[in-house]
C-alpha cells in the first residue's frame, strides 16, 4: 500500500533535511506506528503520503500511486483515497456532526441516499450518532476526534493517516479513540499513525517504525519504544 524508495527532504528555506535517504515498505492492512521525537522527521513524512509536501527526491508510492510525481489538480483524487486525521480535529465549527462528517462524502459528489446511510454507520462506529446534531464546540475532545475519525473513514479508504490523534487528550480518552482504530484496522483498512503516547505503543505492541534525525534506525514487527527514546521523551516533557 505503501512504499517510499531513498526518501530525502531538504526545506532550502533553512537547508534542514528533515529525512534522509528512507526506504520503507507497508502492506495493505498493517497497523504501523512512527515513532520519534520533535523535528525527528515523523511529520514530514506523513505529510508526504498525503501530498503536503514533496519529496526532494526518491520515490512516494501510496497505493500504486507515485505521489512525488502527480499533477495538483490529481492531488484532491489522491486524497479521496486517504482517511487522514490531525491532533487539532479541523472540524468546520458552523456545521453539525452529521454535516462535518457529510462534507467528506459531498465533495466527491455521492448520492444523498448512500451518504445518509454512511454517515449514520460511522457514526455508529465512533458511538456519536447521539450527537449528530451537535456542533464541535458542544462536544468534549474526545468526542471531536470521533467526529474527525468519522469523517476520515466514511468514503471507506484503504489508508487512514492519522498524525498524534491522541496527542490533545487524557490516558482514558486516548484509549477509546485506540479501540476505534483497532476495530478499523480489523476491517482491514491500512493505519499509518505518528505518535509519542509511548503507553499506547508498548501495550498495543503494533509494528514500529521508529526515526531518528531524518533516518530510520528501528523498524520493529511487534514494537515498543526504545529506552533512548523513552529517555528521549522525558527529557522533552520533564526537563
Amino acid at each position: 500500500m505503501i512504499h517510499l524508495k531513498d526518501v530525502t527532504k531538504v526545506y532550502k528555506e533553512n537547508n534542514v533535511t528533515a529525512l534522509d535517504g528512507i526506504t520503507l515498505d507497508i502492506n495493505r492492512g498493517e497497523f504501523v506506528f512512527i515513532v520519534g521525537t520533535s523535528g525527528s522527521g515523523k511529520s514530514t513524512l506523513m505529510k508526504l503520503l498525503m501530498h503536503e509536501e514533496v519529496a526532494t527526491s526518491g520515490s512516494v508510492f501510496v497505493d500504486g500511486t507515485d505521489v512525488t510525481k502527480i499533477k495538483p489538480k490529481e492531488v484532491p483524487y489522491l486524497r479521496r483515497r486517504l482517511g487522514v486525521i490531525f491532533q487539532d480535529y479541523r472540524l468546520l465549527e458552523d456545521k453539525t456532526v452529521y454535516e462535518n462528517v457529510a462534507f467528506a462524502m459531498q465533495v466527491i459528489e455521492a448520492p444523498r441516499k448512500i451518504m445518509q446511510r454512511s454517515v449514520d454507520t460511522v457514526l455508529d462506529i465512533v458511538r456519536l450518532r447521539d450527537k449528530s446534531k451537535s456542533f464541535p464546540a458542544q462536544l468534549s475532545g474526545g468526542e471531536q476526534q470521533r467526529v474527525a475519525i468519522a469523517r476520515a473513514i466514511v468514503n471507506d479508504p484503504k489508508i487512514v493517516i492519522a498524525d498524534e490523534p491522541t496527542g490533545n487528550l487524557d490516558p482514558d480518552t486516548g484509549w477509546d479513540i485506540m479501540d476505534i482504530f483497532q476495530r478499523i484496522n480489523a476491517a482491514g483498512t491500512t493505519i499509518v499513525m505518528a505518535t509519542h503516547d509511548k503507553t499506547i505503543v508498548d501495550q498495543m505492541q503494533k509494528r514500529v517504525v521508529e526515526i531518528v534525525d531524518g533516518k530510520i534506525i528501528r523498524d520493529e514487527a511487534k514494537g515498543t519504544y526504545s529506552e533512548e527514546q523513552s529517555r528521549n521523551l522525558e527529557k522533552l516533557y520533564y526537563r
